[in-house]
């Protein structure tokens, strides 16, 4: 294509020197020279103009498998998560009902039913958190809070939902501005995440702590299988989840800690995860006092 260039500019400035038109003083080489980078700039152009949408084109589409992949995931999480406490619940009821069981055993069959239908409750909770979340329509009112009084009720609330003891080490008299519901969604979130992940006999510790910095600490560590760490850049994201959720064992539908990430955020706080030795994870958040 350059030679044909080049031809052709011979031909006209031979043609024009015959009619007597006027014609550059620069050389014919030097102008077939700048013709020729004029159209290797231009085709350079386009290669890197059709290789950056290539790319963008794959990401795309990759960053759209995942979405899919997601809310797959989600959908069959979500099924199992309700289906599961009200399969208990319906199972629970009927047995009141086509049974004469002594008293006790009907308080204990009650008292099951009320944790699932809380652990239904919950999750229903974080599903419509989220929602608000993603429109922008959470609007948080701060009050002052006993944090000690308030985590220690929901340890005990957990504890009565999960049938799990909790190792607790909580400094009395923290007040900190918060949002109650907030942070009630962010302590339990916490609990169930450390609970889902651990054996029935695994210990559950919750630490909160102010520190001479006036800095306050809250800490929730089990001792599972841990993190690992291309998981811990991604655990915060809705809807992730680590594995197939097809086969995987554990519990939950990836909602949990997205919640916790940005309502820790709407405080002005930072949630730091950690390893837990030997074993485990740490999801500490520090608040300002």
């Amino acid at each position: 294509m350059f030679d044909l260039n080049a031809e052709i500019l011979t031909i006209r400035e031979a043609l024009a020197r015959q009619s007597g038109e006027l014609i550059s003083s620069e050389p014919l080489s030097d102008r077939i020279a700048k013709k020729r980078l004029m159209i290797f700039g231009e085709g350079l152009v386009f290669i890197l103009l059709l290789a950056l949408g290539m790319i963008q084109t794959r990401r795309s589409f990759n960053r759209e498998a995942r979405v899919n992949r997601q809310q797959k995931n989600f959908l069959l999480s979500v099924t199992h998560e309700l289906k599961s406490p009200l399969a208990a619940v319906k199972l629970y009821i009927q047995t009141l009902q086509k049974r004469d069981l002594p008293r006790e055993k009907q308080l204990l069959a009650l008292d099951k039913a009320s944790a699932e239908t809380g652990r239904l409750e919950n999750l229903v909770e974080n599903m419509l958190l989220a929602s608000r979340i993603d429109n922008s329509a959470f609007l948080p009112a701060f009050e002052e809070l006993d944090l000690s009084a308030f985590v220690n009720g929901i340890i005990d609330d957990f504890e009565h939902l999960s049938a799990c003891l909790v190792s607790r080490n909580v400094q009395q008299g923290i007040l900190i501005s918060a949002d109650r519901q907030a942070l009630h969604s962010i302590v339990m979130n916490l609990l169930e995440n450390a609970f889902k992940y651990s054996s029935e006999q695994a210990e559950i510790t919750v630490s909160l702590q102010k520190k001479d910095n006036q800095q306050i600490i809250l800490s929730v560590a089990d001792r599972g299988p841990g993190i690992n760490a291309i998981d811990k850049t991604r655990i915060f994201e809705k809807f992730f989840r680590s594995g197939n959720e097809e086969t995987r064992k554990t519990k939950g539908t990836g909602l949990g800690l997205y919640i916790v990430k940005y309502l820790v955020n709407l405080h002005g706080a930072e949630i730091r995860v950690s390893d837990q030795k030997p074993r485990g994870s740490i999801f500490e958040i520090y608040f300002k006092s």
